[in-house]
């Protein structure tokens, strides 16, 4: 399929030696693809690696010295959340929570924040989202050198310790709380919220035009510098990495991605991927290859797009069409598109072999 008109945002260990080694042989870089360029004058761009994935972040609309002040402080903001909100960095909130789970422990601001908001989606979706997934999460290891396929007798074990409805914050105290034996484990949010943190450092330093992108979360400040919106390219789920099924055009928006491809292991010719089901404590099997949601807050979509994914096509969409300005796309096993209405008119899909369905 031709991409001309596009610039690749996938990256590898093979094309970006060095700064980003870390992510040979992890899962692709999510849904997202490509964005149009045009003819705009020269952005000024930044990489990184974060959260377990590379993140981008490309600016315009402003000098190049306002842009590079920009974007040290969207940086350092990356590295001080990661810090905090990581499950993996040892001393992190997250990690304390988990080494002091029976008692109230003193988190920053950001993780109350974070944590409020992922107990309000596990409530809101009975729990297909979770953020006490922590223990599944360390059993199962995928994305890491560990992976592997536990024992019934261990996911039985692991699956008892996590229930959002034990864990609590209080946000007047500056504590969060788990119930012992708990772990938490925010890899489902916390992109988001930090995606959402760079749009708001770049909107207070008075950036026009921004493209954010954390490996599968876009968040994107006004359209093109060169005028209209933002193109998107959906990753193929079935395809090569930089393959695409069809294009979202957004403009001042986020959208975030959730795919069985983006990281996973294989075990005697089955695949297990990352997204795993709290009511079952094996990885989802819900129909679903992918799920896109476009939404006013990243936070809030990077929630949506797992607890959708798991919960499947019918009340994945049920879900989304609960809540205002929210919209997905959703792919499933048998290459259909369930594109919502409110997207109707933003997407086209581009690659013959799926079949469309608007709601």
């Amino acid at each position: 399929m031709s991409r001309a008109g596009f610039a690749e945002l996938t990256w590898n260990a093979a094309t970006r030696p060095g700064l980003f080694s870390r992510v040979a042989g992890t899962a692709a870089l999510a849904a997202v693809l490509a964005l149009f360029m045009g003819c705009a004058p020269k952005p000024v761009s930044r990489a990184g690696f974060f959260f377990g994935t590379v993140i981008e972040v490309t600016v315009s609309g402003s000098g190049s010295a306002a842009g590079e002040a920009a974007l040290d402080a969207v940086f350092s903001r990356f590295e001080e959340l990661e810090q905090r909100l990581s499950a993996t960095v040892a001393g992190s909130d997250v990690d304390r929570l988990g080494d002091g789970a029976g008692e109230a422990v003193a988190v920053s601001d950001d993780a109350l924040r974070v944590l409020s908001r992922a107990y309000y989606f596990a409530e809101l979706t009975g729990g297909a989202f979770d953020p006490t997934i922590g223990p599944l999460v360390a059993l199962w290891g995928i994305g890491s050198d560990g992976a592997r396929v536990p024992s019934d007798e261990e996911i039985t074990a692991a699956r008892a310790l996590v229930d959002y409805r034990r864990a609590s914050v209080d946000e007047a105290a500056g504590t969060a709380t788990l119930s012992a034996g708990q772990r938490a484990d925010l890899g489902g949010i916390a992109k988001g919220y930090a995606a959402d943190e760079a749009g708001r450092i770049l909107n207070e330093a008075g950036i026009g035009h921004a493209l954010v992108n954390l490996g599968g979360n876009i968040l994107t400040l006004g359209g093109r510098p060169e005028g209209g919106p933002w193109r998107i390219g959906l990753q193929d789920p079935f395809g090569e990495r930089g393959d695409y099924i069809g294009v979202l055009e957004i403009t001042d928006g986020t959208a975030v991605t959730s795919g069985a491809y983006e990281r996973y292991f294989e075990k005697d010719g089955v695949r297990y991927h990352h997204l795993l089901d709290p009511s079952t404590g094996y990885p989802a099997r819900s129909g679903l290859v992918s799920v896109t949601i476009v939404a006013p807050s990243s936070t809030d979509a990077d929630a949506l797009s797992t607890a959708a994914f798991i919960l499947g096509p019918e009340e994945g969409i049920a879900l989304v069409e609960s809540l205002a300005q929210t919209g997905a796309i959703f792919v499933t096993e048998d290459r259909r598109v369930i594109v919502t209405v409110n997207l109707a008119e933003s997407f086209k899909l581009t690659d013959d072999t799926y079949t469309l369905q608007k709601r």
